[in-house]
């Protein structure tokens, strides 16, 4: 029989609890770039991934997926195929695997609508593994003694109430957190106060039929959205008794730059070439290039056109003033439901008030700041003399080399339109950007991209060179009998 040992027993050293180990890249929102990002990324088995987004489920534009509504870039600037083409998340694979791909290819769509780009999107976040939605992140930071990012979250509750406390370790972040709705300052205090009928075009489905029902309704912004917004109002107002107003900044109701050669400024080589302009030749370049993704697409001028002119069949004219070039001074509220506007031409230098009892304002989207998100990282950033992040070609933060010497990077999404040019929006170059963060990412090639991708040579570059033709891969023949 075995006895115990005399004396004093030996108590064993408590087990160490080491930090879990850092993951490859960390997403942070998930929109449709982050969800590109994912869906690339999927395939690279080596790669330990997690992305994290504060709502829900996938949601793009819900108060936009207005009837008709198209995408204003090809079906194939979807998620993954100018990067990929073989994917499995693409937008043919999802007709696919919904038994919609004949009736697709007998619609002859090349511009898909909205509804439908949303409804993929969802599919694709629905089935795609490693994308962690109700979680909200709250800070990031740099551990320099185990060099690496923490990244603290919070999981939420299907009310959106705090359940639990998380944090990741990681190597490289990727911020995906998109635009928020504008607000010009005029407007801030009747769109946040109770009950006034002032909001913004992202919420304009869920607003809809009060703003139908409403004796006046007024649509300030003279881009895209507000287009939309107006001929769908226009098309349930009835004939003679419309009572509308559509009133913008910008100097005329214009077309988008839709040419061709036009569209290759959203293409890898301008994108290149922005980014090695100096920082105030880009600023001028940002605010002068507007109507390459400001404007109104021709399909819906004509729209618009081809409704008033059919109101006018029978005699008078529709209820309805279109006039550019106006901006609102100030806003208020009168009686109980009417709101005043005061508005001034810019061109004449005349100002007038307007009063209306609804304004949907499609004043557009701004980048969400990148300060609170970063707030942890600040020591480290290096800003452009406005205060912006600095951002490289890889569309990296440049860090202190502290940092990025440690193998750490933090990328950007959608963040980037003051070093890399209109392009930074654009669904069109998702994929690429993609795959180009992931190629720096893994320090490899699994996404061969593409030298050259425009006709259009921006700038006297001597370096500028046709590149040479690929050779086609040599096929193996057939022999018979096997």
């Amino acid at each position: 029989m075995n006895h115990p040992p005399t004396g004093h027993p030996r108590t064993p050293n408590p087990p160490r609890h080491e930090p879990d180990p850092p993951r490859d890249l960390v997403g942070i929102g998930i929109g449709p770039f982050n969800l590109s990002l994912a869906a690339l990324a999927h395939p690279l088995t080596q790669l330990d991934t997690a992305f994290y987004e504060q709502r829900p489920g996938f949601d793009w534009h819900a108060g936009l997926l207005i009837d008709g509504a198209t995408v204003q870039v090809p079906f194939l600037a979807d998620l993954v195929t100018l990067a990929d083409p073989a994917s499995p998340w693409s937008f043919l694979n999802y007709l696919r695997a919904r038994d919609r791909l004949f009736p697709f290819y007998f619609a002859e769509r090349f511009h898909i609508q909205r509804a439908e780009y949303d409804a993929y999107c969802r599919w694709v976040a629905d089935n795609l593994p490693g994308l962690h939605f109700g979680h909200q992140v709250d800070a990031v930071r740099f551990n320099p003694e185990r060099d690496v990012f923490e990244v603290d979250f919070t999981q939420l509750d299907s009310d959106g109430e705090a359940e639990a406390l998380g944090r990741s370790y990681t190597k490289n972040i990727v911020l995906g957190i998109g635009t928020a709705p504008y607000v010009p300052d005029p407007l801030k205090p009747l769109v946040e106060a109770p009950g006034v009928p002032v909001v913004h075009a992202a919420d304009y489905l869920a607003h809809r039929e009060h703003f139908l029902a409403a004796e006046h309704i007024t649509v300030i912004g003279s881009g895209q959205t507000g287009a939309e917004v107006f001929l769908d109002l226009l098309r349930n107002r009835p004939a003679g008794h419309e009572k509308l107003h559509w009133i913008g900044r910008s100097e005329a109701f214009a077309p988008m730059e839709y040419s061709k050669l036009g569209l290759e400024h959203f293409t890898p080589d301008y994108a290149r070439y922005f980014h090695a302009l100096a920082e105030p030749v880009r600023d001028r370049l940002v605010t002068a290039q507007w109507q390459l993704h400001k404007g109104i697409d021709a399909d819906t001028i004509a729209a618009i056109h081809d409704e008033l002119y059919r109101r006018t069949l029978h005699g008078g004219w529709p209820d309805a003033v279109l006039t550019p070039g106006v901006r609102v001074r100030t806003a208020g509220r009168i009686a109980t439901t009417k709101v005043e506007l005061h508005l001034e031409h810019i061109q004449q230098n005349t100002r007038s008030r307007l009063t209306t009892d609804a304004v949907v304002l499609a004043t557009g989207y701004r980048e969400r700041p990148l300060d609170r998100i970063l707030a942890g990282l600040d020591p480290y950033l290096r800003r452009d003399s406005a205060q912006r992040p600095c951002v490289d070609e890889q569309f990296r933060l440049v860090l202190d080399p502290s940092v990025t010497d440690s193998g750490c990077q933090v990328y950007v999404q959608n963040a980037e339109l003051h070093t890399h040019g209109v392009g930074a929006p654009d669904l069109g170059l998702a994929a690429w950007r993609s795959a180009t963060i992931l190629n720096s990412v893994t320090g490899k090639e699994p996404y061969p991209l593409p030298g050259r991708t425009a006709f259009t040579t921006f700038g006297l570059d001597p370096q500028a060179q046709i590149p040479p033709a690929r050779e086609a891969r040599t096929l193996t023949p057939l022999v018979e009998g096997r």
